[in-house]
């Protein structure tokens, strides 16, 4: 199977975006915006939580500012999950315009497919959007090969001493530099859910090595709490068939590319993610209909007769 998000335009300007504090005054003379707090104070049991902006919508509140595919706009993304054998789209989810929902979206794609179907998917290709390291963990738990890029740090490769210079000690969870200076486990770092490795300015201030190992004055190691799943990933990466996979997974593109070239949804009809979530779903059964229609239309192969 493969997943990905592609970004919808709301039914709304950029220009009718307040600051939050501004809304309690709006709501005074908006029903929308009036209908949307109440929901807030009401903690909205029915709808999963959007994410806060500093800014909101007075015509559509629940549409997010987004820059994905141009310039900002305000919009929302929908979430595919399709069956690479037949271009059937077995999971849709309307969701906020942010990056982190595509994962958290694939997941609950996924978990309810499992729940209608009684089983996982195999494998799941995606882009590098999800290749980050709790996603891949999630799937290799249940036993899901995950044909994806690994997302990697943003700031490339450098020329200094990589993770494969050191040698790991399980004994004592701690790391060895080329020269034997210890790095001890210090805890995780909760902003990047990494395991932190520190040395100490003692250790590498006279080190022959420092120049080529760290820029700071000692160095430090963070490992991903999630990195054997990642190092499962990058195995994957190098089999045929993560090739096979990338190539199937161009099917949900195209089936993004005839929403929007064919089917005309550019830019949404409805307002509020209820309705936003009705409007996908249409757009997806007719999309699936008509692959039903190829389907039942066509003509079976016709059986040789042999003697």
């Amino acid at each position: 199977m493969s997943v990905d998000g592609s970004f919808i335009q709301a039914n709304a300007d950029h220009h009718s975006r307040v600051p939050r504090e501004q809304l309690v005054e709006v709501a005074k003379v908006n029903h929308t915006v009036r209908e949307y707090l109440v929901e807030l104070e009401r903690e909205n049991p029915v709808e999963p939580p959007v994410p806060q902006q500093e800014k909101v919508s007075t015509t559509d509140p629940d549409s997010t500012y987004a820059t994905k595919g141009g310039p900002a706009r305000l919009g929302y993304y929908d979430n595919y999950l399709v069956d690479n054998a037949s271009c059937v789209i077995v999971g849709v989810q309307a969701t906020p315009a942010r990056l982190s929902q595509e994962s958290a979206a694939a997941r609950d794609m996924i978990e309810r497919y499992r729940e209608r179907y009684g089983y996982l998917p195999q494998t799941l290709a995606a882009d590098t959007t999800y290749g980050n390291g709790e996603m891949l963990q999630w799937l290799d738990e249940r036993g899901i090969a995950a044909y994806i890029r690994v997302k990697e740090n943003p700031n490339g490769p450098t020329d200094l001493y990589g993770i494969d210079q050191f040698t790991y000690v399980p004994e004592e969870n701690c790391y060895i530099c080329p020269e034997g200076k210890v790095l001890k486990y210090v805890g995780i770092n909760p902003l990047n859910r990494t395991h932190l490795y520190y040395s100490t300015i003692k250790r590498c201030r006279e080190c022959s090595q420092k120049s080529r190992c760290t820029r700071g004055k000692y160095r430090t190691i963070a490992i991903h709490t999630c990195e054997a799943a990642r190092q499962r990933a990058h195995a994957l990466a190098k089999t045929p068939g993560f090739a096979i996979s990338q190539r199937a997974r161009r099917k949900v593109e195209a089936l993004f590319a005839e929403l929007k070239n064919y089917i005309g949804l550019r830019r949404l009809r409805l307002r509020r993610m209820r309705f936003v979530r009705e409007q996908f779903y249409l757009a997806a059964t007719v999309q699936n209909l008509k692959r039903l229609v190829r389907f039942l239309s066509s003509k079976p192969t016709p059986q040789i007769a042999t003697a």
